[in-house]
């Protein structure tokens, strides 16, 4: 199907960086379409970093420290510990320069059990449950306008959702490019309401609004559980500082765009965090925040009234951007998974008009939209960070792992060795903390549902059965047909 003009579209793409000891040594596939460049690189961080998390997370984080002080000191510190992460990342990307972020660094430091874990609960949990929350707090957002007074029905929150996912599926399918505009649209359109709630909580400081911060640390209730658990909601926020290790292989000049993109990235999240939420205290007392039902729009009816529409408007578009920079790069992940046979392979194939690889990008698309069905995805909210924390943290100490048992390999990034023992530290404190301070069966199904992926990996990937290999066959046969797509193809260095 194509092939001949499949290798002259592919052109230079084959060429590869010096030093990319990993990927040199074994057969290549097809490279996805490398259009993604620095600036794309920091809209990606930005634009996934900065969804609903800021608009939610404040009011949680304040719950479990009780004070404006301690608050704002958490969500620095929280921006610290993305930074140190991402760091960790960074040299992760460019030793090992393969797409599907934590997957291929589990694969090499300790091979396919690890890593198909990972993906069995990225592919199937965390990675749609979180693209289906971020829709439906886009929907919520959406059709807040158009109910004044009451709250949206859940029928119109859950279509308009769904409706978003088809759209950010279908784009990313379509064209990388379209969807790195489409990124970049929502981007700025991010950045202005961060700027519109950042500006005018300069003002209201510049006014004498400071009567809130005053004793900003009086009555805060300080423990280990409790700075844990505001640690936990306020790194829910930051939740996306690994996302761009997610298309290494489509970045131009990964060793120079991947960490400037991180170093630029981060810290501009973390200043507009901190001053979004100092906006907040300069209208809202601590009661009145952890009262307030939506932060944001109450920010906005008493500094932008009557035009405090704008502000359900452009997060709307802030949690979309968010929600397209997940598909962006989860999708990456599902084609990794299906190019190392840990997924059905037809997903690891790729389109022959758009060089996309539209049935992962499709199939993600498919699972989030079950997730929008079911009434309640609370629990869902629960065991996706102790899930997200508990593989991020087991990256980590797969770098510290590499530095001892993979000591050939090029390290373009090298980070001092302190940086990944701070961050394990701080990851396996992030798992435990809710267990101890509030258990849930919540957690002891996610862990149970984890280890049911073994039982996947010995019957479908270790074994090999045949019967689902012929009834994969004809699943293949029939997706190649309807989305013209083809296994990526192999060229030997």
């Amino acid at each position: 199907m194509g092939e001949e003009s499949l290798r002259k579209r592919r052109g230079e793409d084959n060429r590869k960086e010096d030093g990319q000891s990993i990927q040199s040594h074994e057969p290549q596939t097809m490279n996805l379409q490398k259009q993604a460049k620095l600036f794309l690189g920091i809209c990606m961080i930005v634009g996934t970093i900065i969804g609903s998390g800021i608009f939610v997370s404040p009011k949680s984080v304040l719950a479990n420290v009780g004070a404006v002080g301690p608050c704002l000191t958490i969500w620095a510190a929280c921006g610290i510990v993305a930074t140190l992460g991402a760091l960790c990342f960074a040299e992760l990307g460019t030793m090992i320069t393969k797409s599907g972020g934590e997957y291929p660094y589990l694969m090499e430091a300790f091979g396919p059990i690890p890593a198909f874990l990972f993906s069995w609960t990225s592919l199937l949990v965390t990675k749609p449950s979180s693209f289906a929350i971020i829709c439906l707090s886009f929907a919520e957002y959406a059709s807040a306008p158009f109910y004044p007074g009451c709250d949206p029905p859940q029928v119109v929150i859950k279509c308009l959702a769904a409706a978003a996912i088809v759209i950010i599926t279908i784009v990313n399918a379509v064209s990388v490019k379209l969807g790195s505009y489409l990124q970049n649209v929502l981007t700025a359109a991010k950045m202005i309401i961060v700027t519109i709630i950042i500006v005018s909580g300069i003002v209201l400081l510049a006014q004498g609004k400071t009567e809130n911060f005053k004793d900003s640390f009086k009555d805060s209730k300080i423990s280990v559980s409790s700075l844990s658990l505001a640690f936990y909601n306020g790194l829910w926020a930051y939740d996306g500082w690994n996302q761009l290790n997610y298309i290494t292989e489509e970045l131009k000049n990964p060793y120079r765009n991947l960490p400037l993109s991180i170093i630029i990235g981060i810290p501009l999240v973390t200043v507009c965090y901190v001053l979004i939420n100092i906006s907040y205290f300069t209208v809202m007392t601590s009661t009145e925040l952890l009262q307030s039902q939506a932060v944001a729009v109450t920010f906005g009816d008493r500094v932008l009234y009557p035009a405090s529409w704008i502000v359900p408007l452009f997060v709307a578009f802030s949690t979309i951007g968010s929600a397209n920079g997940t598909c962006f790069t989860a999708g990456r992940l599902v084609y990794v998974a299906g190019r190392e046979g840990h997924m059905l392979k037809v997903l690891s194939y790729i389109s022959v008009k758009r060089l996309t690889p539209a049935p992962a990008i499709i199939f993600y698309g498919a699972i989030a939209i079950i997730y929008i069905i079911p009434g309640d995805i609370d629990t869902l909210i629960n065991y996706f960070s102790f899930a997200v924390w508990l593989f991020y943290g087991l990256t980590i100490l797969a770098l510290i792992v590499m530095r001892f048992t993979r000591k050939e390999l090029k390290r373009p990034i090298k980070i001092p060795i302190i940086i990944p023992v701070i961050v394990t530290l701080v990851s396996i404190l992030l798992v435990l903390a809710p267990i101890i301070s509030a258990p849930e069966l919540a957690y002891l199904y996610c862990v149970l549902f984890i280890l049911s992926g073994l039982i996947v990996y010995v019957l479908f990937v270790h074994f090999k059965f045949n019967w689902p290999r012929k009834i994969s066959k004809s699943i293949t046969m029939h997706v190649q047909m309807l989305l013209e797509v083809v296994p990526a193809e192999e060229v030997t260095e």
